[in-house]
C-alpha cells in the first residue's frame, strides 16, 4: 500500500522543526504535567480509605454506552454530587474533556446560529464548533471590544465560548465582563474550566463560582484529567440541557461509558481536593516565587501554575528545553503550529509537590541557557 501522501506531510513537519514524538521522562522533576495538586503523582486517590474500601473501584468495564448497558447508580449519584458542588442544576459525565467539548458544542449550536470563541480556545472547542455547522468566528484573546462588535452582528442563537484559565498562556478570562456582554446581547455563555478546577477558589471550585457567575452560564465544562487527578469530564447546566445532550450529543451516545473504577476515582477526588487549602497555598507561593525570579526570557503574565517562557522559533525552543531536561527537569517546548509562529515557548507548570529548591534550580537553568 502506498503511503507517500502520509510521508509528505510528515516531512513538512520535520522541515519546520515541528515533528512530534512520544517520550517518557522517568525520574525527572515534573514541571510539565497538569497534575497541579499531585493527586495522580502522589497517589492520593488510591491512598484514600473511601477508595480502597470500595469494591466497585475494581470494576474496569461498564459493558456498553450509557443508553444501553453502561448506566449504573454510582455514575448518576456522582453526577448529582458534582452538580451540587458546582452549584448547577444538573450534570452529565463524559469520557474526557475533549469528548465533553466536542459533544456539547457539536450538538447544541445549529445551522443558522452563531458561535463566538476566544482566539486561544482549546482545539477541542474548535473541533466541536466545526461539527455544529453553526456560523463561527474567533474574537481577539480576552478582547471585550472585539467580542461586542461581533455580538452586534451575530444571528440566530448566540453562543460565547471561552476558557476560564487558558491552557497555553495561563492567564484568566475576564468572565465578569463577558457575562455582562452575554446578558446584554442575549448570548449563551459556555466556559471551559479545565485548568481552574481544583485550583481557583477557596475549595477549588473554579473561576466561575469564585466570581459568583454560575447563574450567568449556559454551560460549564469541568475536566478531571488535570488537578482532579483521574479521567473524564462533566458538562454542567440545566436539566433541559442534560436531557438534550443525552438525546443529541454523539460523543456521549456512541461510546462505552466510563467504568465504576473511573467514577469511583472522580468521586473520591472530589472528596479530597476541596479540603487541600495547604496545597493551593503552596502553589500560590511557588507562582509568586517564580514570578519574582529574574530570567533572561520574556514571560507571559499569569498568576496561575501555568507559566509561559517565550523562546521564539521551534528549533530554539527545542534546544533550550533539551538543555534543561539534561539537568533532570521535565520542561517541554510548545511549538508552532500548537502556538502561533514567534510565540513558541517553554510551558512551565508548577505543582504543589514541587519544592522551592527545585524551583530555584529551574530558574538557575533558565539563566544559564540564554
Amino acid at each position: 500500500m502506498q503511503e507517500g501522501f502520509l510521508k509528505d506531510k510528515l516531512n513538512e513537519r520535520k522541515a519546520e522543526q515541528a515533528f512530534r514524538q512520544l517520550k517518557t521522562t522517568e525520574g525527572m522533576v515534573d514541571f510539565c504535567s497538569n497534575d497541579y495538586l499531585g493527586m495522580a503523582t502522589c497517589g492520593l486517590i488510591e491512598k484514600a480509605g473511601s477508595f480502597r474500601q470500595n469494591p466497585s473501584a475494581l470494576r474496569h468495564g461498564s459493558g456498553g454506552s450509557r443508553l444501553l448497558a453502561g448506566n449504573y447508580p454510582l455514575i448518576e449519584e456522582t453526577e448529582r454530587l458534582l452538580a451540587a458542588f458546582h452549584q448547577a442544576p444538573a450534570g452529565l459525565i463524559y469520557n474526557s474533556g475533549y469528548d465533553a467539548n466536542v459533544g456539547l458544542l457539536g450538538a447544541v449550536p445549529r445551522r443558522g446560529d452563531t458561535v463566538l470563541y476566544d482566539f486561544l480556545s482549546h482545539a477541542s472547542i474548535r473541533d466541536g464548533i466545526r461539527l455544529s455547522f453553526a456560523q463561527s468566528s474567533s474574537f481577539g484573546h480576552n478582547d471585550l471590544g472585539d467580542l461586542e462588535k461581533k455580538l452586534k452582528s451575530a444571528s440566530g442563537n448566540k453562543f460565547v465560548v471561552t476558557e476560564s484559565v487558558f491552557s497555553m498562556d495561563g492567564d484568566k478570562a475576564p468572565l465578569t465582563d463577558i457575562a455582562v456582554l452575554c446578558k446584554h446581547y442575549q448570548a449563551h455563555l459556555v466556559v471551559d474550566e479545565a485548568h481552574a478546577t481544583g485550583i481557583i477558589g477557596a475549595r477549588g471550585e473554579g473561576l466561575v463560582q469564585h466570581l459568583g457567575l454560575q447563574s450567568s452560564c449556559f454551560a460549564r465544562v469541568h475536566t478531571f484529567g488535570k488537578a482532579v487527578g483521574c479521567h473524564g469530564a462533566i458538562v454542567l447546566g440545566s436539566e433541559t440541557l442534560r436531557d438534550y445532550l443525552v438525546n443529541f450529543s454523539r460523543s456521549f451516545i456512541y461510546t462505552t461509558a466510563l467504568p465504576q473504577a473511573s467514577i469511583t476515582a472522580i468521586k473520591v477526588s472530589y472528596e479530597l481536593f476541596p479540603a487541600m487549602e495547604g496545597a493551593r497555598d503552596h502553589l500560590i507561593t511557588l507562582v509568586k516565587r517564580f514570578r519574582d525570579k529574574p530570567v533572561p526570557f520574556e514571560r507571559l503574565r499569569s498568576d496561575t501554575p501555568i507559566q509561559a517562557v517565550l523562546v521564539p522559533g521551534n528549533e530554539q525552543a527545542r534546544l533550550v528545553s533539551r538543555i534543561i531536561q539534561e539537568r533532570g527537569l521535565d520542561v517541554r517546548p510548545i511549538l508552532y503550529p500548537t502556538v502561533p509562529k514567534g510565540l513558541e515557548r517553554l510551558r512551565i507548570v508548577l505543582h504543589s509537590f514541587n519544592t522551592s529548591e527545585e524551583l530555584d534550580l529551574l530558574a538557575g537553568c533558565l539563566n544559564e541557557v540564554k
